[in-house]
């Protein structure tokens, strides 16, 4: 969507006099750049039973089932209340572990005199974002087209037929920060749409003309990138490199994992040394910040400030592997092992805490434990100290820069946490025998943070996000050779194709909970999965993965593809949406439609499906002009349009993949960065010139482009010199 286009809204403006333009700014941090947790309300008397969130499998509704708000699921039940008493619609997404959202939950959302008037003017609808990403698209593009931001809690007012009027995201119990208080937007809406309905209504369908035509785009047959095009946007992103503190841009800083990926790419297609500097010094600066768990492993979503240090503390799973991944590409680019102890670190943090026994991949980690943000994982000089032994302690108190003072101010009321430091690699040089005290120091300190009382874990497990977990682990096992990187991938794959995929209707839902899928089909799902599967084939060289990524590759096609125009649908035509979007933004998470054109890309090199290639061709000219003009929105498609701009180099290796040899010519095919690759085997449904590659006296690679082949090898030094 277009994120850079603003809708008019002067038709709006006499109608919202008091609160301005219709939305708010995003509240990802407090003004100071700390966290934030405004006094408690007073406790509310709350039935047994709860609203009817109680039957819903979300746990960010499920949070919600005790509010004295009457929430609604998003769905029919809820859009028929509103059309039969003619009612507007409040709309309120957020996700289970969203620090802000636990804030206006307890503000407002927790307080009967809010309730009250909610369910006396309003019909209110509580959304997960992570569940349905195709709703917050929409509203999310509502608010951020009317005024230029967006965050989580997203906040809408829409008419009966679910078209939005008003939006924001975090609205304060009383006037503040800039914002009207929320009592105050809701006394204004309901008496604009007691006595202005029709001006109301008449508002909302012209932004929704509007948004129609800012999120619809037209067929091109322009060419989608060159490598001149490439070249202009690798510098728009090097222009932005933070060269004190690594990273691109300032405060607050997300690491944005497909930035320095295809910052990456480009040192490698142009020989830019500079570009690989910058990616390594990020990649070095975020492993040393706080951002990173240094005791626990794992990366929190983002920095509240601009050098890594205090992160707002929430884990993702999509922000986990995607760094697994860009910590790989550095380490086969460089060869530092320090970038894969970082990988290592993360895959070991995903397994012990974010794994389902049967092998799925949980979402996320809250921010929040016990009402305070980040008090799991703080800690005073003193308390360190009386854990520590002196000698233990010294080395410690240094390297993580422990100071009396601290480093986090945490604003709690009434009972701020005081002189709380975040753990951060200050001081990385150890003496002799000084590593010892480190590491015994490390295994006391997170033993005794064991024994805390964890944040909340949001156990749902979504086939998107597992689909990018997967490809970290597949691509892990290839890199690293580490069996177990395989085994939790290939019960990853299987819980998965149990769990959401419909083998009769060629079907992949999108979330599995508590014994039950939803019924919802999101692109996401499709790309993202497609994409991990295409790495586990890479790394095992298994038929039956390749067999299950052009199944799903056929079935996305088949649900989401646009023939007409080219592109690919957000979710497969849902009734319930107001409109039909082709998600092209990439900013914590790739969009479908990037990840989708990478992976048949790929795909298409390996089957030779012309199809596939054709597919992933269009979409490129579909967004050419975003490419040309916004390249730091789109990293991740710039990824996909590096690989289309030349034929790719197909690595076959001729030989049974189960046996050890063959393994090992896998492995060194792997260790080599080379981004425009593909790895294929001589057996099952790849492309027919590779089934005419033999074995002699054992596994051979074949590096391939087109129709030629270099001599055939078993010598890693010459399979890295013929991939480079």
């Amino acid at each position: 969507m277009a994120r850079s286009v603003r809708l008019s809204i002067r038709f709006l403006l006499p109608l919202f006099g008091l609160l301005g333009s219709p939305a708010t700014a995003q509240v990802t941090t407090s003004p100071k750049n700390v966290a934030v947790n405004p006094s408690p309300t007073a406790p509310v008397t709350q039935t047994a039973s709860g609203n009817r969130l109680r039957n819903e499998k979300s746990p960010y509704l499920l949070q919600h089932q005790h509010n004295p708000v009457d929430w609604f699921a998003w769905g029919e039940e809820a859009f028929a209340k509103a059309r039969q008493e003619h009612k507007p619609i409040f709309l309120s997404i957020g996700y289970s572990t969203c620090h802000w959202c636990h804030v206006m939950e307890r503000e407002s959302f927790e307080s009967k005199t809010v309730a009250a008037y909610l369910n006396e003017n309003f019909v209110s609808i509580k959304v997960d974002r992570e569940e349905r990403p195709d709703v917050d698209t929409i509203y999310m593009t509502f608010v951020q087209s009317t005024s230029g931001q967006g965050g989580w809690p997203l906040n809408c007012f829409l008419t009966p037929d679910r078209q939005p009027f008003y939006g924001g995201t975090y609205f304060p119990p009383e006037s503040r920060y800039g914002r009207p208080s929320f009592l105050d937007v809701l006394h204004h809406i309901a008496e604009l749409w007691r006595t202005r309905p029709a001006e109301v209504k008449g508002s909302a369908a012209q932004l929704h003309a509007q948004l129609e035509s800012i999120t619809t785009r037209a067929a091109t047959n322009h060419p989608a990138l060159d490598s001149h095009a490439l070249t202009h946007a690798a510098r728009v992103f090097m222009n932005t490199y933070d060269a004190t503190n690594g990273g691109f841009g300032g405060a607050p800083k997300f690491p944005q994992p497909s930035q320095p990926a295809f910052l990456l790419c480009a040192s490698s297609r142009n020989g830019d040394a500079s570009a690989l500097q910058m990616v390594l010094h990020t990649c070095d600066q975020m492993a040393a910040g706080g951002i990173h768990d240094q005791l626990g492993g794992g990366f929190a979503r983002y920095s509240v400030d601009a050098h890594w240090l205090v992160p707002h503390f929430e884990k993702m799973l999509y922000d986990n592997a995607q760094l697994a991944n860009l910590y790989l590409d550095a380490y086969t680019a460089h060869g530092a092992s320090r970038h894969a102890e970082t990988v290592r670190d993360i895959l070991r943090y995903v397994l012990r805490d974010m794994t389902h026994p049967e092998g799925g991949f949980y979402s996320a980690e809250d921010a929040d434990s016990e009402g305070k943000e980040g008090k799991f994982y703080s800690w005073t000089r003193t308390e360190v100290a009386d854990l520590l032994s002196p000698a233990e302690f010294k080395v410690a108190a240094r390297y993580y820069g422990l100071t009396a003072a601290g480093n986090f101010v945490d604003h709690s009321d009434p009972h701020p946490l005081p002189q709380q430091n975040v753990l951060s690699i200050v001081d990385p040089n150890l003496a002799a025998g000084e590593a010892a005290f480190l590491e015994s120091a490390r295994a006391k300190l997170f033993a005794a943070r064991s024994r805390r009382v964890r944040p909340h874990l949001d156990d749902k497990i979504l086939a998107s996000w597992n689909g990018l977990m997967l490809s970290a682990f597949a691509r892990a096992y290839a890199v690293l050779g580490d069996e177990s990187y395989r085994a939790a991938a290939e019960k990853n794959l299987a819980f998965l194709r149990a769990r959401l995929w419909d083998e009769s209707s060629h079907t992949l839902y999108h979330r599995w909970r508590d014994h039950q899928r939803d019924q919802v089909q999101l692109l996401d799902a499709y790309a993202f999965l497609l994409a991990g599967v295409l790495d586990l084939y890479q790394a095992t060289l298994e038929p039956r993965h390749l067999d299950f990524a052009v199944a799903l590759a056929d079935a996305m096609l088949a649900k989401f593809y646009d023939p007409a125009a080219g592109g690919f649908w957000q979710s497969a035509g849902s009734p319930d949406l107001i409109l039909r979007i082709k998600e092209d933004y990439d900013g914590a998470e790739p969009s479908g439609n990037s990840v989708a054109t990478l992976a048949l890309l790929k795909l298409a090199a390996i089957t030779g499906r012309a199809d596939f290639q054709t597919a992933a061709e269009t979409t490129l000219q579909l967004f050419q002009s975003r490419l040309h003009s916004q390249p730091q929105a789109v990293p991740y498609l710039l990824l996909a349009a590096d690989f289309a701009s030349a034929p790719p180099r197909r690595a076959v290796i001729a030989g049974d993949p189960a046996l050890p040899e063959t393994r090992r010519l896998i492995a060194a095919v792997h260790a080599t960065y080379q981004p425009g690759k593909v790895v294929l085997g001589n057996t099952g449904a790849v492309e027919s010139f590779a089934r005419t590659l033999p074995e002699k006296d054992g596994p051979l690679v074949y590096i391939c482009t087109g129709t030629a082949c270099q001599a055939p090898t078993r010598d890693p030094v010459r399979i890295r010199e013929a991939l480079h």
